[in-house]
C-alpha cells in the first residue's frame, strides 16, 4: 500500500502538503500556515486534482480562522469573507475548488457562533470531515466503476486522479485501482499529459507503488494503441462537469474522445458529484484557464522554442457529452441524456 500522502492537518495549526511538482524524483513535503500561502500552492500546483484542491481550500479557511486576530464573531466572519476570495482566485476552472469553499462559508454564515474559537473548531471539524468525506467518496466510485471494467482489459488514462489528485485512492485511478485489488488483469497505458507531464511523472509512480502493470506513451499515440487493440477502455478525470454532462478536463482529453470514438471504445468520464456544476448549462460557459508560456516553451527548465514564439496554454479541454459514454460517480454511472441524472444528483 502507498506510504505517501496528498495532504493533512498538524496540529495545532498547519497543513501539510506533497510537492508534487518533485516528483517522481524526490518525495517533499511543505507545511503551510496561512490561507495566503495554500492559494499559493493551489496556484503553482504544489497541490493539484480537483477534490484534493477543495479540501486544501476547506483547510486553508481553516488554517484563516486560527490565523485572525479577532476577538469578536463578526471580525473573524468578514476576515474569513476576505480569505474566502483570495482561494477563489487561485484557479478557476474546478468547481471542486469553489465547491469546497462554499460549503465552509455557509456554515460560517449560517447559524450564530458564541465566541470566535467555536467558529474556529467548527470550520476545523468540517475541513476534517469533508477530507474523510472524500476518501469513502472516492471507494465508492472505485466499486461503481467495475461494472465497465472488463476482466482483461487495457485501459488508457489521461493525466493524474489518483490518491495524489485527491485525500485519498483517487477517481478515475481509483477504478483501476479497485480492479487491480478484486483481480482483474488491466493495463494502464499513460499519456504523458503534456505540457506538466502528469501522466509521465505522477500516474506513473502511482501506478508503480501499487504495482499494476503500465506503459507511458506520447499523447498524440492513443490512437495509433487503439487501431493495434490494446485498449479496451478509456478512463479519465473530470474539474468541471456542466448540466448536460459536457466535461472539462486537462488539456488534451477531447483528443482522446475523439480517438476512443473513431475506435467504438467506451469513453468514461470519473469524478464526485461535487465536481457537476448545475449552474453551468453546457461546456461553452465552463471558464479555462490559461497557464504561463514557460510551461510550453520549457522543459526541465531549458528552452526548446526559438525566441519571442508566440504561445497558447490553456490548461483544460472541454469534450462534449456526445462524446462521453458515461459518467461514474459515487451515486452511481450516468448515462445520456446527462441532465436528467446529474439535475437529481446535485439537488
Amino acid at each position: 500500500m502507498p506510504t505517501y500522502f496528498t495532504l493533512r492537518w498538524q496540529e495545532p495549526a498547519a497543513l501539510r502538503m506533497i510537492d508534487q511538482r518533485s516528483l517522481p524524483h524526490e518525495v517533499i513535503y511543505h507545511d503551510y500556515y496561512t490561507h495566503v500561502e495554500v492559494a499559493h500552492a493551489i496556484h503553482d500546483m504544489v497541490v493539484r486534482g480537483a477534490p484534493a484542491i477543495g479540501v486544501a481550500a476547506a483547510y486553508g479557511l481553516a488554517l484563516a480562522a486560527f490565523r485572525s486576530p479577532a476577538d469578536r464573531v463578526e471580525e473573524l466572519q468578514q476576515d474569513l469573507e476576505s480569505a474566502a476570495q483570495a482561494l477563489a482566485n487561485a484557479r478557476p476552472t474546478a468547481v471542486n475548488l469553489f465547491w469546497a469553499i462554499q460549503r465552509i462559508m455557509k456554515l460560517v454564515n449560517s447559524q450564530a457562533y458564541a465566541t470566535p474559537d467555536s467558529l474556529r473548531h467548527a470550520i476545523l471539524a468540517l475541513a476534517h470531515q469533508m477530507a474523510e468525506e472524500d476518501v469513502q467518496t472516492n471507494k465508492r466510485i472505485g466499486l461503481n466503476g467495475q461494472a465497465v471494467v472488463p476482466a482483461i482489459a487495457g485501459i488508457v488514462h489521461h493525466c493524474n486522479t489518483g490518491a495524489l489528485a485527491t485525500v485519498d485512492y483517487g477517481t478515475a485511478l481509483g477504478v483501476i485501482r479497485t480492479a487491480h485489488e478484486l483481480g482483474k488483469q488491466i493495463h494502464v497505458y499513460v499519456d504523458e499529459t503534456r505540457p506538466r507531464l502528469q501522466g509521465a511523472r505522477l500516474t506513473a509512480w502511482e501506478l508503480k507503488q501499487l504495482e499494476i502493470h503500465h506503459t507511458v506513451i506520447v499523447d498524440g499515440s492513443s490512437g495509433f494503441f487503439m487501431r493495434q487493440g490494446k485498449i479496451q477502455l478509456c478512463l479519465v478525470g473530470c474539474d468541471r462537469i456542466a448540466i448536460n454532462g459536457d466535461t472539462a478536463n486537462k488539456v488534451g482529453t477531447y483528443n482522446l474522445a475523439l480517438a476512443a470514438a473513431a475506435h467504438a471504445i467506451p469513453f468514461f468520464v470519473v469524478g464526485p458529484t461535487s465536481t457537476i456544476d448545475r449552474n453551468t448549462s453546457d461546456g461553452d460557459h465552463i471558464p479555462i484557464e490559461e497557464r504561463p508560456d514557460e510551461e510550453i516553451t520549457q522543459i526541465g527548465g531549458v528552452q526548446i522554442t526559438p525566441d519571442s514564439t508566440p504561445v497558447s496554454n490553456p490548461a483544460f479541454d472541454v469534450t462534449p457529452a456526445k462524446y462521453i459514454t458515461g459518467i461514474i460517480t459515487e451515486k452511481g454511472i450516468a448515462r445520456s441524456p446527462y441532465r436528467d441524472t446529474l439535475e437529481i444528483w446535485t439537488r
